[in-house]
């Protein structure tokens, strides 16, 4: 498709406007286009239609909004009014007559009646939206991963929507956007009766209607708390009293939370025994891995306090993790659910465990020659470490919601990309992290991209190494643009792992996910 001009422009003509809007839903429903659509894919579908209208370019971004719009439309109609928040730029206020103040979120109306906000907010709010008068959309975004809502429909200038496109699709927020009919800072207005359709659609489809994160956050803290692990942990003996001390630090709980956001997803009728199962299992054995990982990587801390082996010795804290193991299978073994799903959830989490013990091991014997390493093989560690636990997790929380075969393939896929992804991520923080005590092999994918790059210049990799020099190390990394080349790998896998969820037919999951994307890879 020839690039097109963008111009921030929407039609004067009211008839125009609903013509475009009618042949952009026809188009997005016969073309089963889903969110969340980037840039590039709504671009090339709106130049596709603009060119069966013989329409010119005049419209183009409008009709991307439009495009935008309809790929939310059944998850922002699903979304309950009071999951909704409404977003009025200041600008439609009366300069000359408005009474209402600002504060730290906005404009806080005073109902004199001198424009149309009162009037909006008043219909706004009988439905039970959460309003806001401000500029932007990142309040927006973040009162969705906070989970105090769900759906966005906000009205702005073009500009401010064109900016606001990118982040909000990042962040997997259904929204649907409203322009301005024309732009300005002061005294602007809008298509009151197009405005007022769109908060007023409400469709009870329980299928597409979207998932906090948050809140399922908030639900696995809960089965975390000291009392609900009691009834899994009856702490009877010294060693039960480690492990449940053990279950109950702190951490992400990603792991879970990815569990019960697949499991909620797929199931039909959310069995609360089944979550918490799901939940329990999953963390007892990320919390086995790393009680290992401690060990054989000599680590001193964990959560900010003193790691496990440190406290009890290596004897007691290997024991604890294999309990926790055990505890594991046995509580996964005593799911509630269907023998032919509990058994494929053992068949997943079996495989699984070998799959980490592989990286583990193939992990442990590259830091014996680290020389020798490739880029493909460290890919391939972080894949069967990082990408496996996450895999584990989401595989379990889908079969025990009865997901589709083909769903699990696309997620385990995913899982494999996010994984690596996350691992780079890690080792360039790591290595922007300003710490004193930084150690050349906190980042071992640097690492490896360095001793690719090095061929046999001098110094070489292993006299680097050998050096303990860290500013010698970092001189090689400018040099050889390590830092911009990690981030083009880290670019790639994203990239991938997106190109994964847009293959699942699960509304609900592929937002969630995308919404987790968002917020751990955020920029």
């Amino acid at each position: 498709m020839v690039k097109r001009k963008r111009i921030l422009k929407v039609p004067k003509d009211r008839n125009l406007r609903e013509m475009l809007r009618k042949e952009v839903a026809s188009y997005v429903s016969e073309n089963k286009i889903l969110p969340p659509s980037n840039m590039e894919t709504l671009e090339n579908e709106t130049g596709k239609l603009l060119d069966k209208l013989k329409l010119d370019n005049e419209y183009l971004y409008f009709t991307m909004v439009l495009f935008g719009n309809e790929t939310w439309r059944d998850v922002a109609a699903a979304t309950p009014f009071h999951r909704r928040l409404l977003l009025l730029p200041q600008c439609l206020r009366n300069n000359f007559q408005c009474k209402g103040v600002f504060d730290d979120l906005g404009l806080a109306c005073a109902g004199c009646k001198s424009c149309q906000i009162d009037h909006i907010l008043v219909k706004a709010e009988e439905l039970g939206y959460t309003t806001l008068v401000a500029e932007g959309t990142t309040v927006a975004i973040g009162l969705v991963e906070e989970g105090s809502i769900d759906a966005v429909i906000g009205v702005s200038c073009m500009p401010v929507l064109q900016n606001s496109f990118e982040p909000v699709t990042r962040a997997a927020v259904p929204a649907i956007g409203l322009p301005l009919l024309h732009d300005g800072c002061e005294n602007t207005s809008l298509d009151y009766g197009w405005l007022f359709s769109e908060m007023e659609q409400f469709s009870e489809n329980k299928e597409v209607q979207p998932l906090s994160v948050s809140q399922i956050k908030n639900k696995v803290s809960e089965y975390f708390s000291e009392e609900n692990l009691k009834k899994f942990f009856a702490t009877n003996s010294e060693t039960e009293k480690l492990a449940f001390k053990t279950m109950a630090l702190g951490g992400q709980r990603m792991r879970p939370l990815l569990a019960l956001l697949a499991y909620q997803s797929y199931s039909k009728n959310i069995s609360e025994e089944i979550q918490t199962a799901l939940a329990i299992v999953i963390e007892c054995f990320h919390k086995a891995s790393l009680v290992h990982d401690d060990i054989q990587d000599d680590e001193d801390f964990r959560y900010e306090q003193p790691a496990l082996h440190k406290t009890e010795g290596i004897p007691v804290a290997i024991n604890i993790g294999d309990y926790l193991i055990g505890k594991g299978y046995r509580l996964l073994s005593a799911v509630p659910c269907d023998p032919v799903i509990r058994a494929k959830c053992l068949e997943v989490v079996s495989a699984s465990h070998l799959k980490l013990s592989e990286g583990q091991g193939a992990d442990l014997l590259m830091q014996k020659n680290r020389t020798k390493m490739t880029v493909e093989g460290v890919l391939e560690i972080f894949e069967q470490k990082t990408g496996e636990a996450v895999k584990v997790a989401l595989l379990m929380g889908a079969i025990a919601g009865n997901a589709a075969e083909n769903e699990l393939v696309y997620l385990a896929r995913f899982s494999e990309y996010f994984g690596i992804a996350y691992q780079i991520r890690d080792d360039l923080n790591e290595f922007r992290e300003e710490n004193k005590h930084k150690h050349a092999f906190d980042f071992p994918f640097l690492l490896t991209l360095l001793n690719v790059n090095l061929n046999g210049q001098t110094p070489g990799f292993s006299d680097i190494l050998k050096s303990e020099d860290l500013e010698l190390l970092f001189r090689n990394f400018k040099k050889f643009s390590i830092e911009e080349k990690a981030e083009k790998y880290l670019d790639d896998y994203i990239r991938k792992s997106q190109e994964e969820l847009n293959k699942l037919q699960n509304l609900k999951l592929r937002l969630g996910l995308y919404g987790v994307l968002g917020k751990v890879f955020k920029k």
